[in-house]
């Protein structure tokens, strides 16, 4: 873990014939997707969506508004062959991600061990022997300062403040 403390494994897979990134990340319960990334890439998801009746899951920065759920056959690129699976993302109203990202559901489901070493790799099922390298296309540091200032980016001044009252610094 000394090698990729406060990092994120991404890469990129293939969903529905396009290139989309997706995030491992150990400590999410379920695999989840914003309804933003869907609006913006796939034509007539909301056709694709599964009922399902976890509508109150919460995450580290609060709760968080769950539409349903939609399963997509992710592609996972592999010079000794790819691999196939059909995980279920929860489609959240106002998830802040890029992509998709894949929960620790997923990865218990089908045996998928993704271990943060220098050379990461994965292994699938109960044969451990056999190691996948992932090949990491991007690895990012969290970095909260510019977490924050992107958020005051996106924020808007109130319509009941006067100019004087938008001009002055708190």
């Amino acid at each position: 873990m000394a090698y990729t403390n406060g990092t994120a494994t991404r890469m990129t897979v293939s969903i529905a014939n396009a290139q989309h990134p997706l995030i491992n990340n150990s400590g999410a319960n379920c695999s989840i997707v914003s309804r933003n990334h869907l609006d913006h890439y796939f034509a007539n998801w909301e056709k694709q969506l599964l009922p399902t009746k976890a509508k109150n899951l919460k995450s580290a920065s609060g709760k968080v508004k769950s539409i349903d759920a939609i399963v997509e056959e992710v592609i996972i690129p592999h010079r000794k062959g790819n691999i196939r699976r059909n995980p279920e993302f929860f489609v959240f109203q106002d998830a802040h991600i890029q992509g998709f990202l894949l929960g620790t559901g997923y990865q218990k489901m089908y045996g998928i061990d993704i271990y943060n070493s220098k050379n990461r790799h994965i292994t699938i099922g109960t044969n451990k022997e056999k190691k996948f390298s992932l090949d990491i296309y991007q690895i990012s540091t969290h970095d909260p300062l510019e977490e924050l200032l992107n958020k005051l980016r996106e924020g808007q001044f109130s319509t009941t403040l006067t100019s004087k009252e938008k001009l002055c610094k708190v």
